[in-house]
């Protein structure tokens, strides 16, 4: 695993000191450097509570992304798709599971749209252009993939994926999938950790720039 935990911390330090630059660019972001078209397709909100599983990569930047949104209440950790309802970190990292790291995004429709949401999955919280891995992590498990928790949203990730292949906003194809299956919560130590471990090399590395990117792309969206 190319972010095995047996990094020590304290050993964190002297990169985290390095600062990054404000506008930092990172390869989330659409191919042209643009910010990328709200949906055409919206769903109508319904209550103060919906639930969005997305998968991108290492669920630690996603997590840590949608954590600084606006309307979102609370992001876990976790493992989708597959048939198992249980899953373990060791497991999953094999990659026969048929799960991925994902997070389990409980947001206020009121305040940001599920549509927005996938705004800011494209744009920032990672590559969707890239198959079966994300940067440094390779393997299914890293896969990009939608888990719509409702038929509305489903219709929403599907029309918005064919939005973005056809205005060609990304030089190679888009690999996301739309998918089903259970989400498993992840290990505690899994929860929160780019909060809670802001020095780790691979959060400074590759996820740090993606709350820069955030804050850049969608300042009316960013929450301290």
């Amino acid at each position: 695993m190319s972010r095995t935990i047996k990094i020590s911390l304290a050993a964190a330090a002297a990169v985290a000191a390095v600062a990054l630059p404000a506008a930092v660019s990172t390869r989330n972001a659409a191919d042209s450097g643009a910010k990328l078209p709200p949906a055409a397709v919206v769903e109508r909100p319904a209550g103060t509570r919906e639930v969005a599983v997305l998968a991108g990569g290492c669920f630690w930047g996603i997590e840590g992304v949608y954590e600084h949104v606006k309307g979102v209440i609370d992001v876990r950790t976790g493992y989708a798709g597959g048939s198992a309802r249980t899953a373990s970190y060791d497991a999953v990292s094999s990659g026969t599971t048929g799960k991925a790291e994902a997070v389990r995004i409980v947001f206020d429709p009121q305040q940001v749209g599920y549509a927005e949401l996938l705004r800011i999955y494209f744009s920032v919280a990672h590559d969707p252009t890239e198959v079966n891995r994300q940067g440094p992590d390779v393997g299914t498990q890293y896969r990009s993939a939608i888990f719509p928790q409702t038929p509305a949203q489903a219709r929403v990730a599907r029309a918005y994926i064919a939005q973005l292949g056809k205005a060609g906003v990304f030089k190679r194809p888009i690999a996301t999938k739309i998918e089903t299956g259970a989400f498993a919560e992840a290990e505690p130590y899994h929860q929160d950790f780019m909060r809670r471990n802001p020095a780790y090399p691979y959060i400074v590395i590759n996820d740090r720039p993606k709350l820069a990117a955030l804050k850049r792309q969608f300042p009316a969206q960013w929450k301290s």
